[in-house]
């Protein structure tokens, strides 16, 4: 449970804050939860004593959670695929002048570096679904879903050098694994299909071999700057 003090962190000093998970995916039903994510900016002054700010803070309100700008930035140009929806998030609820130059940031951050992270993730993911079907007998249908459509949009970043978070036209197909509808092997197979295709994008992806980290060190050291003078 995080404080009160590091709830007023996001009260106070918010940069930026979106919408993600089903509502951002375009893939909401009945009853989705409404996943919020944000980005504060905490105080210069506040990194001056022992005690220092929190890297990210859960709440103040239920689904919410929050990063500080500088661990924000440092999991983005690591190509954090959680991080990277955020930024490109067709929900965005606010944004200050810092959250809008940090927007104005988001093509820094992606790189090819996106197909080691998307992949190695989603194939971590599939290795515990599948632990868990040894176990339960029937894969959670939910998460496989989501694992198709992280693949399905790593292979077009990789194509196009941009990345759409909305799902668009495969929102059925994709509620269809989520009901259970579509037989595991095949869900595996719609994976490995996914996988090899981003294997052959990246070699020829008009992305930058990695994000340009001195841009986005500059945004930083500037604003830090700024909120010291404040």
């Amino acid at each position: 449970m995080a404080s009160p003090s590091a709830h007023s962190l996001v009260r106070d000093h918010t940069v930026f804050a979106c919408v993600t998970g089903s509502r951002a995916f375009g893939l909401a039903t009945e009853g989705s939860d409404t996943d919020r994510r944000g980005v504060f900016l905490a105080p210069t002054p506040s990194y001056w004593g022992f005690e220092k700010p929190p890297l990210h803070v859960e709440g103040p309100e239920p689904e919410q959670f929050s990063w500080e700008l500088e661990r924000f930035c440092s999991l983005a140009l690591s190509t954090n695929p959680n991080v990277l929806e955020c930024l490109h998030s067709p929900l965005v609820e606010y944004a200050d002048a810092t959250g809008r130059e940090l927007l104005s940031l988001r093509e820094a951050f992606l790189s090819r570096q996106a197909h080691r992270t998307f992949v190695r993730y989603a194939e971590g993911q599939r290795g515990k679904l599948e632990a868990e079907m040894r176990r339960r007998g029937t894969p959670r249908w939910k998460p496989a879903m989501h694992l198709l459509r992280l693949l399905t949009s790593c292979r077009d970043l990789l194509r196009t050098g941009e990345l759409v978070v909305d799902v668009g036209t495969e929102r059925e197909p994709l509620l269809a694994v989520k009901r259970g509808e579509v037989p595991w092997p095949e869900v595996r197979r719609r994976m490995a299909v996914l996988v090899a295709e981003a294997d052959e994008a990246v070699v020829r992806s008009p992305l930058p071999a990695g994000p340009d980290r001195a841009r986005v060190e500059d945004f930083l050291i500037r604003t830090r700057r700024a909120s010291a003078r404040a």
